[in-house]
């Protein structure tokens, strides 16, 4: 039987994240489950000669947790708890080490659905987070037909 406590829900905060907060919150519902919010910030590079520069550059995993409890949905209060994280790295990095640290036993993420050249270029974070992960990834396109109870 599977059994779901843990459900590890990356965001970027784009609509695509926003489409798969819908189903983690759904999953956590049905298996009273706790959901665990994770954004990564990628690390600045700041040149030592800049002598100025903005907070939310200066400090970005400060401007992330803001975004991310302001990041809500009435759908949250669902899950058995909401536990919200940032951490700083490569993304797909990130959420694989966060998956294994905190023994998720799923990862529900968006994926922007490129292809071709740009997905040759930038990468795919769901595909390389679907390949490493140790417990299962639930994907969801930005389009597509929704799941719907009869």
């Amino acid at each position: 039987m599977i059994n779901l406590e843990r459900i590890l829900l990356p965001t970027d905060f784009s609509d695509c994240s926003a489409r798969a907060r819908s189903y983690a919150c759904e999953l956590a519902k049905r298996f009273q489950a706790e959901i665990h919010l994770l954004h990564v910030v990628a690390p600045v590079v700041v040149p030592a000669y800049v002598g100025y520069m903005p907070e939310e550059l200066a400090q970005p995993e400060e401007g992330a947790k803001r975004e991310l409890e302001e990041w809500d949905d009435p759908a949250l209060a669902d899950a058995t708890k909401v536990v919200r994280a940032v951490a700083s790295g490569t993304p797909f990095v990130e959420i694989v080490r966060y998956a294994r640290e905190h023994e998720l036993d799923l990862i529900v993420m968006g994926t922007h659905g490129r292809s071709g050249l740009t997905h040759a270029l930038m990468g795919s974070v769901a595909e390389k987070v679907v390949r490493k992960a140790p417990c299962p990834v639930l994907t969801v396109r930005p389009e597509g037909h929704q799941f719907v109870m009869p």
